[in-house]
């Protein structure tokens, strides 16, 4: 039952109406038994502060999604686990009066990408935002390099640029053999691909952190082109669980759970 003693916690980004991360995270609270609730809430640029910091404060917290990671970054009072190098949060919670801010997508992709089985030397990773900069951190502790492809030249020239800074090296598009779709295209069903298969002709395995019901157009068409290819349902998982984990640290994420929970709902 819902009362004045459930701690509540949100997504936060815009579009939220899509996300799985509600029931997903509502059938893990309850596999647990916590008196705790997971809502979407849809928001602009200039509510992402103070619905961070009222929902930590009441004693809950949250996720953030596109396109408010970079601004959630700078709205928290300390940057943990991998916030701090990506420049990106995407979880939130409250210690001791202070609002806290992490960032799982870096675990969270390492992890979804094994079944992939996937050890490429270099990686193409298509967008320049908070989850491309997550990207190109894992792609760095698996000792890969890194190419970037985006539509705005000037953002390509900023995310090199912000990769070379942290020591990763560079590749070229051409020789990638792991293609990782960082953008938001493919949640619409009118989107335009986010890279055409002939873009990585050395790629071998496609990752899409988009997720829908019957996987993604994208998806759908590397692995025609012969890569092996995932959706971004893993990824959410693996990064809920770790969310989870750190909004209740006594506890145990029910992954395989959560992980039924939104199979079911994309099939």
């Amino acid at each position: 039952m819902i009362d004045g003693n459930t701690r509540v916690f949100a997504l936060i980004g815009d579009p939220v109406a899509h996300s799985l991360s509600p029931a997903m995270q509502n059938a893990a609270f309850r596999a647990l038994g916590l008196h705790a609730v997971y809502v979407a809430l849809r928001c602009g640029s200039e509510d992402v502060a103070p619905l961070m910091r009222a929902l930590a404060r009441a004693g809950g917290g949250g996720n953030v999604t596109i396109p408010h990671k970079e601004a959630a970054a700078l709205a928290v009072d300390r940057r943990l686990d991998d916030a701090a190098e990506v420049g990106a949060c995407n979880v939130f919670w409250s210690e001791q009066g202070a609002v806290l801010g992490g960032n799982t997508d870096v675990e969270g992709l390492l992890r979804a990408l094994e079944p992939l089985e996937s050890a490429a030397e270099s990686w193409l990773i298509v967008g320049t935002g908070g989850a491309a900069r997550a990207a190109a951190v894992a792609a760095a502790r698996c000792g890969s390099r890194v190419a970037v492809s985006s539509r705005a030249a000037e953002r390509a020239a900023a995310y090199e640029r912000w990769v070379a800074e942290r020591g990763i090296e560079p590749a070229s598009p051409r020789e990638c053999r792991l293609v990782v779709n960082a953008t938001p295209l493919g949640l619409r069903a009118d989107d335009p691909l986010p890279l055409e298969p002939s873009a990585a002709p050395a790629a071998t395995a496609a990752f899409d952190m988009v997720y829908r019901t019957n996987e993604t157009p994208w998806v759908r068409a590397m692995r025609a082109a012969g890569c092996r290819s995932a959706d971004g349902r893993g990824m959410l998982v693996e990064q809920g669980a770790a969310a989870l984990e750190r909004w209740f640290p006594a506890h145990s994420a029910p992954t395989e759970i959560m992980r039924a929970t939104v199979n079911a709902a994309l099939r």
